[in-house]
């Protein structure tokens, strides 16, 4: 319980105390869009990290190097835990926003920061509104803001990791239209942090591994057709591969 008091308390007081620096950010976005862009990536690190060293996680990154420098991606990862966001953002090498469920942008200060952040929320319910948020990420990759999206629309529940749910097809429809990369994402261990034990929260080994970019453009027509079912499958294989290594340890 100490473990869940430390990262609310943590979190709660950045958001009460960044409220000056939110101002900041505003205005200097208006002058130099990138310069806030970074600035608030390096804060959001920053007390994502705190979070993430006050939770106990250990952790192991891979596939950095699958990561374009000269680009904005759109990264797609499976879903198991708040913790994946904790995970992507003290990792990801340049400003990203994340697509959330829209009941986020009700929340106090937080959603704010997600807005500063370039996050969007997706309302899955309303097809007009969700095409709104859609566009609206092609926009921001063009612009040089990556995005990420988890295709399977909810935090997954299965026992087996590696048994995804089926990946919404029109999520990468910002990668189809923009003519982005896709980075698939696998990420193990998230879960076993919080989602597992609620309301403790546990120390775990996080492994978030960056896979090789995939452009959709090059894809055979009948993988072309279905770019979700080809990336769940593999993130689906690349989770499979950190679980073998898990379970020969």
């Amino acid at each position: 319980m100490i473990r869940l008091i430390l990262v609310v308390l943590a979190v709660v007081l950045y958001l009460i105390f960044s409220i000056p620096v939110l101002s900041y950010l505003k205005n200097l976005e208006k002058k130099d869009p990138k310069a806030a862009a970074k600035k608030s990536l390096d804060l959001v690190r920053w007390i994502l990290g705190i979070v993430r060293d006050l939770a106990g996680i250990t952790y192991e990154v891979r596939g950095l190097e699958h990561i374009p420098s000269d680009r904005a991606v759109l990264y797609v990862g499976n879903h198991r835990s708040y913790f994946d966001i904790v995970m992507g953002y003290t990792t990801v090498p340049a400003p990203t926003g994340f697509i959330a469920k829209k009941e986020m942008i009700g929340i106090p200060l937080l959603s704010q920061w997600m807005v500063q952040m370039n996050c969007l929320f997706l309302d899955r319910s309303n097809i007009k509104e969700g095409l709104k948020t859609i566009l609206t990420g092609i926009e921001k990759v063009k612009g040089g803001i990556s995005m990420w999206i988890f295709p399977e629309g909810t935090r997954n529940k299965s026992e087996d990791p590696a048994d995804l749910m089926e990946f919404h097809e029109g999520s990468l429809k910002i990668a189809e239209k923009s003519g982005c990369p896709v980075i698939p994402v696998a990420i193990t261990g998230t879960d076993d942090v919080f989602e597992r034990h609620i309301p403790w929260i546990r120390k775990s080994h996080v492994i978030i591994e960056y896979g090789e970019p995939i452009y959709l453009k090059e894809l055979p027509l009948d993988k072309k057709k279905f770019p979700g079912a080809y990336t769940r499958e593999i993130i689906s294989e690349m989770i499979k591969k950190q679980q073998q290594e898990r379970a020969g340890k």
